[in-house]
């Protein structure tokens, strides 16, 4: 199932196509995007995930429509979802740079997609992940903001050969590493670590992109009695962890099993009362 939104509220089939050859989109990766989970009607951190997308796009001096348009589009999708039918949707904001020699208008939608089964399998029982090197210092965003570490761009095909990579080892994700061997981020994930009564991620500051969902998951833990940090860590703090998530929109707070091939901590008490945590944000937990 798939509805597709402009700007402007607009429904579209589709099947129809949106994008010329030449858009920036297409042919550079020239653009910013977002991925919101919609249950139940409600789609959630939708404020937390456009105040992201204008970062990247000020990040990549991009001209994002205004918000007005965005929530304009949002609700064009969520009010054709068939709701009788599934209780959630994948919901992913694109705004292109628009036309190569164009006058700079920018190109977005929204589309909405049902959820893969492969996402549900991966919340239910957990996943694998091995760790990749993403070959930059953690300090490397302050020096060269040109790159754009910590926006969510379409530029993507580093984080979908890293994907595949994982297959290709066994493995149903990744966690990058830094150049000194610290923990950054999945590729589209942000890393969680529980330890005694804290949980621990990595800091927006090594590069990463600021996680929508462990943003939700640390307010409420830290309302019920959590101590919650943002710093570096190395990969072994991993193993010795009480226990390690991927925390994404979509997979929500997913349980890593194995690293590397090695068995890690998965307490299943543990992911419960995180996922109980994560979940009473939206009045579920």
């Amino acid at each position: 199932m798939r509805v597709l939104a402009l700007l402007d509220g607009t429904l579209v089939d589709p099947e129809t196509p949106l994008f010329r050859a030449d858009d920036l989109g297409v042919t550079r990766g020239d653009g910013v995007f977002e991925t919101i989970l919609v249950a139940d009607r409600e789609p959630r951190e939708l404020a937390a995930h456009l105040d992201r997308m204008q970062r990247s796009a000020r990040l990549m001096q991009l001209p994002l429509p205004d918000r007005a348009a965005w929530l304009r589009a949002v609700q064009a999708v969520v009010d054709a979802w068939p709701w009788d039918q599934e209780r959630e949707l994948a919901l992913k904001l694109v705004c292109t740079r628009g036309i190569d020699g164009g006058d700079g208008t920018p190109h977005g939608f929204a589309l909405g997609s049902s959820i893969e089964a492969g996402t549900l399998r991966k919340r239910e029982q957990g996943v694998s992940a091995v760790t990749l090197e993403r070959g930059y210092e953690p300090d490397l965003m302050e020096r060269a903001p040109w790159l754009l570490l910590s926006a969510k761009t379409l530029s993507y095909a580093v984080n979908m050969a890293a994907m595949r990579e994982a297959e290709s080892r066994g493995a149903d994700e990744v966690i990058f590493t830094a150049a000194d061997g610290s923990v950054l981020e999945g590729p589209t994930s942000t890393v969680v670590l529980a330890r005694g009564d804290e949980l621990l991620t990595t800091p927006p500051s090594s590069g990463i992109l600021e996680g929508t969902t462990q943003g939700a998951l640390f307010r409420t833990a830290e309302r019920a009695g959590w101590r919650t940090r943002a710093e570096k860590f190395p990969v072994a703090d991993l193993h010795s962890a009480d226990g390690v998530w991927l925390a994404s929109s979509v997979r929500l707070i997913t349980q890593v099993r194995s690293i590397d091939g090695s068995p890690v901590r998965a307490d299943p008490q543990l992911h419960a009362e995180l996922a109980r945590l994560y979940e009473s944000n939206y009045g579920t937990g």
